[in-house]
């Protein structure tokens, strides 16, 4: 699993056309406002050469996406099926999956960063919304009428953001406002697939997250994440469901088996490495010295000195 910046998004896009991307960036934000885009799903996904499915990634940008066609969409501990029509509201928060099931693919999608709509007017933050709670659904079904009325609202984003008008940013929110207040009035679609295929996602996304974090190489890298909880929100799950499937398919917790590999990657450090105690205490994300030897000392039994030596 990967970070997707907003400027890799556009590669993926642009693919080897992308050497004007700067430029293109610059010309669609507005004097530091954050960044706005809409697009037809028909000509960027289902043509051509584009990739249409998108691998189980972070992205760190948000995206409504308006979806025709039958889609399947895996995220935290869920599969869901899109069977003809709908919505998805992506967040950097949850990581997804999202694999199209035909050919016959349409709709729209905007994709805007955290900055851009932190400028409205409205007061509204946008990570204090139910819809983008690490724990929300994300992903609706929509009947004809509601696809209708949600395309009429990509269609005008389009038209204004291609317009002269002063002040259309300001009118675009209002309108990324209206779609996301809608669907937080939807019902999410139901998740269908058995909990075998996700709890072994999630072990594996889970164990990939850690080893991310290794080797160390610098004493000047930081360990991002420590704690089950930090591991839990990343993957967008209740820390005892994650408890729970970690204990299920490796038989460890979730602090078993991170406190295992900070241990592990201690022991490498002490030995390999010229750098201080309180070097490698930091390096593994410990705000004290002393925490870190109480810690080592307990899972050795002996303290990081005597180990060293």
């Amino acid at each position: 699993m990967n970070d997707i910046s907003i400027k890799a998004f556009y590669k993926e896009i642009f693919g080897e056309n992308g050497n004007h991307l700067d430029y293109f960036l610059e010309s669609k934000s507005s004097n530091d406002l954050g960044h706005f885009n809409v697009f037809d799903t028909a000509k960027f996904y289902f043509s051509g050469n584009k990739k249409s499915e998108m691998t189980y990634n972070r992205r760190l940008y948000y995206k409504i996406s308006l979806i025709k066609g039958k889609n399947l969409v895996e995220y935290a501990d869920k599969t869901v099926l899109i069977e003809k029509q709908g919505i998805l509201f992506a967040t950097p928060k949850i990581p997804y999956r999202y694999i199209p099931q035909t050919q016959e693919q349409s709709g729209y999608f905007c994709v805007f960063t955290k900055e851009f709509l932190s400028k409205s007017k409205t007061g509204l933050l946008i990570d204090e919304l139910p819809i983008y709670q690490p724990n929300s659904d994300f992903v609706f079904q929509l009947n004809d009428e509601q696809y209708l009325e949600i395309e009429v609202i990509f269609k005008k984003m389009d038209a204004e953001l291609s317009s002269d008008y002063a002040y259309k940013y300001d009118l675009i929110r209002n309108y990324l406002f209206e779609l996301i207040h809608t669907g937080q009035k939807l019902k999410p679609i139901e998740s269908y697939a058995g909990t075998t295929n996700a709890a072994s996602r999630i072990s594996s996304l889970f164990i990939e997250l850690l080893e991310r974090q290794f080797p160390i190489e610098s004493n000047s890298q930081v360990i991002q994440f420590k704690t089950p909880l930090d591991f839990a929100k990343i993957l967008g799950i209740h820390i005892n469901h994650l408890n729970k499937v970690l204990k299920e398919t490796t038989g460890r917790s979730t602090t078993e088996i991170i406190n295992g590999r900070l241990v592990e990657e201690s022991k490498i450090l002490l030995k390999q490495t010229p750098w201080n105690v309180s070097e490698i205490a930091f390096a593994l994300g410990f705000d004290e010295v002393a925490h870190f030897s109480n810690f080592f000392k307990k899972h050795t039994q002996l303290s990081p000195i005597k180990f060293r030596n």
